[in-house]
């Protein structure tokens, strides 16, 4: 991947119709479904200063801080009398619509919604105030038809979204192997086709494609119908890094209730030290939550396999977003736009300091 460059902007096509093609982040599921039957709270709490917090996330496994958060009791703990409140999603365009009206405070989000929430808004509808997740990302494929990385050319080649996340970055691969691929259609010396996550498993089953650039558990479900893992992206980054899920809240609700972001930002960094304690029991409660908010569990060969590759941590990778947005630029989806003020990393190096854990950085696109 290259290194981070000045940060870009959406072009006037992110405008029409297709921005919502754009927003889109890699989830299961339904529609926006409310459940508000997680842990209670307790008679005596004391109230921080809003009766409750709405938390959106998807019912993903690279969401599962939020996932183990809500299940454990760990945002609720940290709340005490303020009650949280949980909403999922299945794509980042319906969530960022939520933040924007209110009917969430705080989400857990990929990148490029992130992106394109905060750039759609002129900068004043969100705030990105942690990481979640690294990696969980891979190039899978039949092993029939392509047995190493130059044989991709001439393929087709599934990716969730035009211009998600995992879009972007097997454009990005694309031309870094010197091929041509026309970003809007999909067409060029590899054919990309724009398939949702949930009907990817069956594309491939009927031959319609030959292998897909994919989140986990997408990339787990392929493998488990006979496809190969050609290339995990983790091995293109730096440190084998780069953010999958980050943590956003609205701007009006940050500057209202500071003390309930903190106490949310308090359960996430406790939650990720006990996913990262814990392994074996976190993935089986996420799986859990699976089943409650999707009404399905992974199974094992599924599970296992995408557990490991995902990484969860507190540090919001913000170079690797940079890069990410570059990537974009260069895809020709995204033209310049300013996306300083885009963190604001302030309250979770503050609960990180609590926890005797260091500091982590925004890569200069903080709140100034």
């Amino acid at each position: 991947m290259s290194a981070a460059r000045p940060l870009t902007t959406l072009r006037a096509l992110a405008a029409i119709a297709a921005l919502p093609l754009l927003l889109t982040a890699c989830g299961y599921g339904a529609d926006s479904t409310d459940d508000n039957q997680r842990a209670e709270v307790a008679a005596d709490a004391e109230k921080l200063s809003t009766d409750e917090v709405r938390i959106g996330y998807f019912p993903n496994l690279t969401h599962a801080t939020a996932l183990v958060g809500a299940e454990q009791g760990f945002f609720q703990k940290e709340l005490g009398g303020t009650e949280a409140k949980y909403a999922t999603f299945n794509a980042g365009p319906s969530e960022i619509e939520a933040l924007n009206s209110g009917s969430i405070d705080i989400g857990w989000i990929g990148p490029s919604p992130a992106i394109n929430g905060y750039t759609k808004s002129g900068g004043k509808n969100l705030r990105i105030i942690s990481g979640s997740a690294s990696g969980g990302v891979k190039l899978v494929v039949d092993p029939d038809k392509i047995k190493s990385l130059k044989d991709v050319k001439g393929k087709k080649i599934a990716t969730p979204q035009l211009g998600n996340t995992q879009d972007v970055a097997f454009l990005n691969w694309i031309a870094e192997q010197g091929w041509k691929v026309d970003a809007q259609s999909g067409k060029g010396d590899v054919s990309v086709v724009r398939t949702e996550n949930k009907v990817t498993p069956d594309a491939y089953k009927a031959g319609s494609i030959d292998g897909a650039w994919v989140p986990e558990p997408t990339a787990s479900k392929l493998v488990a119908e006979g496809a190969k893992v050609l290339l995990d992206e983790a091995d293109l980054w730096p440190d084998k890094k780069f953010v999958i899920t980050n943590i956003i809240v609205s701007q009006e609700f940050l500057e209202k209730h500071p003390d309930v972001v903190e106490a949310v930002l308090r359960g996430a960094v406790k939650s990720n030290a006990w996913i990262n304690a814990n392994p074996d029991k976190a993935k089986a409660v996420a799986n859990q939550a699976l089943k409650r908010d999707s009404g399905k569990a992974l199974p094992a060969e599924v599970i296992d396999p995408a557990w490991k590759s995902i990484t969860f941590l507190d540090d919001p990778l913000a170079a690797t977003l940079d890069s990410q947005a570059e990537h974009a630029v260069q895809a020709g989806l995204l033209e310049k736009p300013d996306l300083t003020g885009i963190y604001d990393l302030t309250l979770l190096n503050k609960v990180l300091k609590a926890e005797g854990k260091a500091a982590v950085d925004d890569a200069g696109l903080g709140v100034r």
